[in-house]
């Protein structure tokens, strides 16, 4: 009688400990269900790039006059410089330019006989070449005188454009419009995402990433330098959500 009281208890009890074992494994699998669900979700993503792009005017322009000289003397070929230099100066003034906004470069003077022999030597020992640089916020002022500048060859004075001393136009105002740009671009980014999301049944959820590309700047065309094309693009990586 003993013995089967026994034996009834062992089985008892081994069914009551299989039973906690089922259910913690109903339990532990349900959790880890969940937790794989949560996983799953968490990451779910999309990287989308978004653009901003603005026109704006040129606020600074550099006027470079690069000019030479040729004379058989030292104090002839320093007196054409003052004389050609003198002349540049005298028409910007009449072109209505500040004289505070132009500067000059120390001359640069080449003895054309070194290394130069018999009829290969030219008719004046010394040539020298030297810039006026005329930098104004007069952007269109500068564009209505760039053609009165053939005055000058008129007067003697021996211009020597290239592309080393071209005309510049330059926009220095990009800190008063990044953050709008940028803004935009993150607009531009997030609807991106939004498309996204809808075509693959999700929702866009917070940002869980993104990273600002550099600024450029660049003329509108070839033929309206004047004009510049600001341009930025964001990278996001946004969170997806069923």
């Amino acid at each position: 009688m003993a013995g089967n009281i026994r034996n009834t208890a062992v089985l008892g009890s081994a069914v009551l400990l299989g039973g906690l074992l089922a259910l913690g494994l109903v339990w532990s699998g349900s959790n880890i269900k969940g937790a794989a669900e949560v996983w799953q979700q968490s990451s779910r993503s999309v990287t989308v790039r978004g653009l901003a792009e603005r026109e704006v005017p040129a606020d600074l322009v550099l006027w470079p006059f690069n000019y030479s000289v040729s004379a058989n003397s030292l104090s002839d070929l320093e007196q054409q410089l003052s004389s050609d230099e003198q002349a540049i100066r005298d028409f910007l003034e009449a072109q209505g330019f500040a004289s505070e906004h132009v500067s000059s470069t120390p001359p640069r003077i080449t003895d054309q006989f070194s290394n130069q022999y018999g009829g290969q030597r030219p008719d004046e020992r010394y040539r020298a070449e030297a810039t006026l640089l005329l930098r104004s916020p007069d952007v269109e002022g500068v564009i209505e005188a760039i053609p009165s500048a053939t005055s000058l060859v008129r007067e003697g004075v021996l211009l020597s454009p290239s592309y080393e001393y071209r005309t510049e136009f330059l926009f220095t105002g990009l800190d008063a419009i990044k953050p709008d740009m940028i803004a935009a671009a993150t607009a531009d980014a997030r609807n991106a995402a939004q498309q996204f999301a809808e075509d693959s049944g999700s929702q866009v959820g917070h940002i869980r990433q993104a990273t600002q590309g550099y600024f450029s700047i660049e003329d509108l065309d070839s033929y309206t330098p004047q004009t510049k094309r600001v341009r930025v693009v964001t990278t996001v990586d946004y969170s997806l959500q069923d």
